[in-house]
Order: C-alpha cells, then structure tokens, then sequence
C-alpha cells in the first residue's frame, strides 16, 4: 500500500507539468488547479488512505505530499504568473494611445454660494473690528432659551419650533447661546459676530430645517442703539450697495429691549413695489435691539455699568437677496446647472 501511494504521488508533479503545457487560459489553470489540489483533488484521494497505513508510515506519506503539494503550488503560480503577462503583452500590442487627443475634462469646482456670502459677511464684520465665536450645534436648554431670559413657560418658545435631544438638550435654535458662553467668559469690551448651522422644524421654499446664521454682539461702556444702527448702515451697503436703504421697525424678542425689525429697500424693484416685496418697497433681513438687562444679569454682568446690542441674520437669506433666488431649497439640492452660475 504504501509503494502504491509513494509512486502515485510521484507522478503527480510530471502530469502536472504535462498538463499545464497545454493550458492557454486562467480559467483552464484553475480547473487544473482543482484537479490536482482541491477538496476532491487528486492529492486529497490519495492521502484518504493515510488510514491504513502503520504509524511508522504515515509521516513518509504525510512529508512526501506535503513535498508533491508545494512544488504543484509553484508551478501552477509560475503558469498563472506566464500568462497574465501574456495577456497584458497583448492587449499592449492592440490597444493604441492617441497622445495628440485633447484630456478628460474636468470643470472647476467653486466655492458653495452660501460659502461665499458667508465669507463675505465675515469679512464685512471682521473690517469693522468684530471677532468671529462659535459654539456647539447642541445646546443646553438653559444655554438655548432660559439664559436668554426665555423661561420654560414662556410664550415666546412657541416661535421657534425645536429638535429636543432630551429634556435638556437639543439641536440650537439660533446662534445666541454663543453670546451666553463668551460673556461668562469674558469681560467687556467685547464686539464678535456668531456664524453656524441652526434647526429648526420648519421646511417650505423660503424656509429649511437646518440653515445658516450670523449673529452679533457689541457690549460695552455707552453703546446705544445709535451704534446698533450705524453697524447694521455699513454692513447693509458693503453687502448690497449704497443705493440701498435702512428702516427701522418695533419687534419683540425676550432678550433684546428695545427691540427692532431692520429692513433693506427691495433688492428687486429698489424700492418702487413689487410682487416680491408686497408692493411695499421694503424687505426684512436682520432682526436687533438692545441686550435686555436680565440677560446681562444672567451672564454676571452689570447692566446699570454696561450696555450692548445684538442682531441675528439668516445667511440663506442674504444669499438669497443678493443673488436674485426665489427657492431656498436650491441651496442645498447638489444641482450642478445651479451651483456652476456662482
């Protein structure tokens, strides 16, 4: 038994050899490969009868496969090695580069429109000597509305519909707990502006869950809302021309008294009425006022020493404004016919 094993091993690797000089294909390689050294192999046949042999003989069977399998494993590498390399020598041979035809195009990517107005918002800011904060997308509810003298119970949360996490946490509603987490900070003066994403559960064409915002703060010694006024003047004719004009509405919010509505001359029609502006003339972009004093209270501050003024703008609709678009939504679609006119 064990002579018949010993030479039917030995063959192996001649019938190897044999066959893989007719082997033109690595499909065909690899049933050659599974012939001789799959599961159902020739080499597994032969070692099934490992069984009946004497225990002094097993480990001349056990050595001599084990020789046969590694020299079959490198011929048939040698062999697939030979004709991946003849297949790519052919397909060098008949494929042809034309080095004279124009490259692959590709178009120029630009920075995203919102980028770009809120770039430019910065940079408007940033002249008239404003720092640029920021603060975490998910805020406390005390940092979000109490500190911001909004209390639980307070009307004013139903303005603005929010994403609560817990209880206690939730996605911001505006960038003003900024303002809270720098006045516990720092002491005044202090002059920055707040941009970031904020949520709200609000989506139709002029409105959009998450959108952008930018936020400001001026406090110190003697600021008036003559200064507030003259700050929201600049910005408005840096970012959309000096023929544009400001007004001033009375508004409401918790944390700002007096407070206002500032609205610009209508980017359309410069004031003479259309369908856009309701015939009015006017368009309303920014809201601001005076810190409330309790929010100063909150903070550690004293408001009978220092005073200040806080505005907040939507950067969608600034960009919206100033580059004539109707769908808030355009924004944020990926559409490459819209994206290319910026």
């Amino acid at each position: 038994m064990i002579q018949k094993m010993i030479d039917d091993l030995s063959t192996i690797t001649s019938k190897i050899e044999s066959e893989l000089k007719n082997i033109d294909s690595l499909s065909d390689l690899e049933k050659a490969r599974i012939k001789f050294l799959g599961k159902k192999g020739a080499i597994t046949a032969i070692l099934k009868n490992l069984s009946q042999l004497s225990d002094q003989e097993k480990p001349i069977i056990g050595k001599l496969a084990n020789e046969v399998k590694e020299k079959a494993q490198s011929l048939l590498l040698q062999k697939e090695n030979q004709l991946k390399r003849e297949d790519i020598e052919k397909r060098l041979g008949s494929e042809t580069v034309d080095i004279t035809l124009p490259g692959s195009f590709f178009p120029k990517s630009s920075i995203h429109p919102l980028n770009q107005v809120l770039f430019e918002i910065e940079e408007i800011f940033v002249t008239m000597g404003f720092d640029i904060k920021t603060g975490p997308d998910v805020e406390t509810d005390s940092f979000n509305f109490t500190l911001l003298n909004i209390p639980p119970e307070h009307p004013a949360r139903d303005m603005q519909d929010t994403f609560y996490i817990t209880d206690e946490l939730l996605l911001r509603t505006h960038t003003s707990p900024v303002q809270i987490r720098v006045m516990k900070k720092q002491k005044p003066p202090i002059a920055f502006i707040a941009p970031g994403k904020v949520y709200r559960r609000d989506a139709d064409i002029t409105h959009s869950p998450m959108f952008s915002q930018v936020e400001g703060l001026m406090v110190d010694k003697k600021i008036s809302f003559s200064d507030l006024k003259g700050v929201l003047e600049n910005f408005v004719h840096c970012m959309f021309g000096e023929e544009f004009k400001l007004r001033f509405r009375p508004s409401f919010f918790p944390f700002t008294e007096p407070s206002a509505e500032v609205d610009v001359s209508c980017i359309m029609c410069k004031g003479t009425g259309c369908r856009i502006c309701s015939n009015s003339g006017w368009l309303e972009i920014i809201g601001a006022g005076m810190v409330h004093p309790a929010v100063f209270e909150n903070v550690g501050y004293n408001p009978n020493e220092i005073s200040g003024f806080a505005f907040g703008m939507g950067v969608e609709r600034i960009a919206m404004l100033k580059y004539r678009i109707n769908d808030i939504r355009l924004f944020f679609e990926s559409d490459l016919r819209f994206l290319s006119q910026f």
